[in-house]
Order: C-alpha cells, then sequence, then structure tokens
C-alpha cells in the first residue's frame, strides 16, 4: 500500500470522523478540518486536525498550506463538510437557501480547486464528494440541502471529465440514512420509521460509507471515475 496524505473536511464527526479514522488505520496521513476544537478521538487516532471554514476561500488556502507543510501535498480528498437549515419553501429565507449551497456545493468546489493543484503536479489524485440520498429523490423541508448535495454530482462529474487526463479520479457517494449524532437524537419512533423505509430494514452505520470511500480513494479504484455510489441501504435503486 502506498502511504497517501488525506485530507477529509468535516472530519471531525459522523461520516466525516468515520472516514478519517478508516484511512489512519490504513496507515495513511491523514488531516480533518473542523470549524470547532478538535474532539478528543481525533487527536488520539494522530489525525492532524486543522481549523477551516469551507466558506471562505482565504482559510481554505490556508488549510492547505498547512497541510502541504506538515503532512505533504494532498493527494485525497474527501469533501464531506456541510450544514443544514431545514425548513418548508414558504418559510425558508434567501440568506438559509444560499448558506446551505455556500457551505455544501461551493465549499466542495473551494477544496477541490485547491486540491487538484498538487494532484495535477503528481498526475495522481483522488476526490471523493459525500452527497446523500436527499440529492437524487428531494426531501420534504430539505430543498436547499436536496439541491446542494445534487450539485455535487454535477461538480464532479465535470471535475472527472477535466483532470482525467492527469490521472485524477472523482468519484460520489450518496449515503441513505446514517446513525450519527443528528439522527440519534430524534425520537426512537422517528428513528425506526426512517429503517422502516429501507429495504434491508435497517439504518446504516458512518463505517459502511467510509468503506465506500475508502475503496473510491484505493488504487484499485483507478478505472472508476464520475460514478455516483448509494449507500443507502437500496433506497434508491436508479
Amino acid at each position: 500500500m502506498t502511504e497517501r496524505t488525506v485530507l477529509v473536511t468535516g472530519g471531525n464527526r459522523g461520516i466525516g470522523l468515520a472516514c478519517a479514522l478508516a484511512f489512519a488505520e490504513q496507515g495513511h496521513r491523514v488531516a480533518v478540518t473542523c470549524r470547532g476544537e478538535a474532539p478528543p478521538e481525533v487527536v488520539e487516532a494522530g489525525l492532524l486536525p486543522v481549523a477551516c471554514d469551507i466558506t471562505d476561500a482565504a482559510q481554505v488556502d490556508a488549510a492547505f498550506t498547512r497541510i502541504e507543510e506538515e503532512l505533504g501535498p494532498v493527494e485525497v480528498l474527501v469533501s464531506n463538510a456541510g450544514i443544514t437549515r431545514d425548513g418548508l419553501v414558504l418559510r425558508m429565507s434567501d440568506e438559509d437557501f444560499a448558506e446551505v449551497l455556500d457551505a455544501n456545493l461551493t465549499g466542495g468546489f473551494r477544496v477541490a480547486r485547491r486540491a487538484v493543484k498538487g494532484m495535477m503536479r503528481a498526475r495522481w489524485g483522488r476526490i471523493v464528494f459525500v452527497s446523500s440520498i436527499a440529492g437524487r429523490i428531494g426531501q420534504t423541508g430539505q430543498a436547499n440541502y436536496a439541491a446542494s448535495k445534487a450539485g455535487l454530482v454535477g461538480l464532479g462529474r465535470s471535475l472527472a471529465k477535466e483532470f482525467a487526463s492527469r490521472g485524477i479520479t472523482v468519484n460520489v457517494v450518496a449515503p441513505g440514512p446514517i446513525v450519527t449524532d443528528m439522527l440519534e437524537a430524534l425520537p426512537e419512533e422517528q428513528q425506526a420509521s426512517y429503517a422502516e423505509t429501507v429495504p434491508l430494514g435497517r439504518l446504516g452505520r458512518p463505517e459502511e460509507i467510509a468503506a465506500a470511500v475508502g475503496f473510491l480513494a484505493s488504487e484499485e479504484a483507478g478505472f472508476v471515475t464520475g460514478a455516483v455510489l448509494p449507500v443507502d441501504g437500496g433506497l434508491f435503486m436508479g
């Protein structure tokens, strides 16, 4: 296995943290971005926490510069950071819509644009965008979130075509309902209701998303680019 420098944005919890820990266990050098203080799991695992708000291009550039100095050029980027501002469209403000798109979609564009500079020089790179099933089937009360996650598919496939000749692959993972802090905060009855909609009859685990991301970032996935991989228990079969 070739040891790589990996950056997971929003890697301080949930799916992002699961991805970061999986890469670290495989022997890679791993950095994670977070907007607040890094949790103990990040420090204990030897990950490099980097403060970064991906809605700020200057902070993105500064984060990459620090990672390059301490770990080396980013070779694998997992664009996972994102936010929610849920609400029905008639009650959703312009700010709530714009802020979600800026963080989830434009933020992904910012980190990918910065990452490909080093990848192009190396003529090797892996970019994985973490989307959502909401971006494929829509979700009541999440027009902004669904739009941002759907946009990652178009962004990812455009980048896949632009950089294929440089040995850079770009793919998208679309998780279904996953057991994270946000989901666990819901009443048990609501969690059970979500699980009932999944053909496999259960909620997914962050580690299952991390496994899919890990494959797409691997040497073995070198002939896979522009793909959208659903990890959703069968919810979306189109």
